[in-house]
């Protein structure tokens, strides 16, 4: 493979702003303990290298869209939860994840995000 074919293999992580400018994914990773935030910059970088093609134990399909980047750390459960658009990886934002599933209101949230972000680009998800 040449250098040119690595670079398009390779997608972009983008953190989701809301529109006050802050970013909840970024903000929950930098609330997270030194070595889990660790941890999860690792499973970003697979997440960054294969894209939507990353499947358990790092990432699931949540809902539709939404996928999860799962990042365990001892008996902690960290949840990024994320859409793709293009080669674009959009984070929505994170939680420590408590029960089984994901909670409703967690896969809501990053449902509005994606939702605004098609609306700023004044169309859909390719």
């Amino acid at each position: 493979m040449c250098d040119r074919e690595l670079e398009a293999e390779i997608y972009r992580l983008r953190f989701y702003e809301t529109r006050r400018g802050t970013s909840p994914a970024r903000d929950f990773l930098d609330s997270l303990a030194e070595r889990v935030r660790a941890k999860a910059a690792v499973w970003l970088g697979l997440l960054q290298e294969r894209g939507p093609d990353l499947r358990r134990p790092y990432a699931d399909v949540v809902e539709g869209a939404i996928r999860e980047l799962r990042v365990s750390h001892g008996r902690i459960e960290v949840r990024l939860l994320y859409f793709v658009d293009g080669k674009d990886i959009v984070l929505t934002h994170g939680f420590v994840k408590k029960t089984r599933r994901v909670p409703a209101g967690e896969v809501e949230k990053a449902l509005r995000c994606l939702d605004a972000w098609i609306a700023g680009k004044g169309g859909a998800l390719p």
